[in-house]
């Protein structure tokens, strides 16, 4: 297993993606997600975040074409948020147990494609 330091070395290294893979729900997600949910186990994630894509929350001209995600993670237990902007949290989600590796994970959904901020 790769300590956290090695995938946040890893993960810098995804500035675009070549593939988009396709969620059950039906939004996608680049290579650096894949890599990131094979490497740290946290495919739980992106159904967290791609389960709050629904029509009332896409309802917010704010969210409907970029979204700021944060899974920020301290003993063991997490709280994912979502910002529209900059320090602008529109939602929050308590997570009372997990084993993610890293202590803090920017992503950014943009047009129904979730991906690293690197990617972006």
């Amino acid at each position: 297993m790769k300590t956290p330091q090695q995938i946040s070395s890893e993960l810098k290294q995804f500035t675009g993606s070549t593939t988009l893979y396709k969620h059950w729900l039906g939004l996608k997600y680049t290579d650096g997600i894949k890599y990131l949910a094979e490497e740290t186990n946290c495919y739980w994630l992106i159904d967290a975040i791609f389960s709050h894509q629904t029509k009332q929350f896409l309802s917010n001209p704010n969210l409907r074409e970029f979204q700021i995600w944060h899974l920020r993670v301290e003993n063991n237990s997490g709280v994912l948020t979502c910002e529209w902007d900059t320090n602008q949290e529109v939602l929050r989600q308590e997570i009372e147990y997990t084993d993610f590796p890293l202590s803090h994970i920017k992503l950014y959904l943009v047009e129904r494609i979730l991906m690293l901020t690197s990617e972006y």
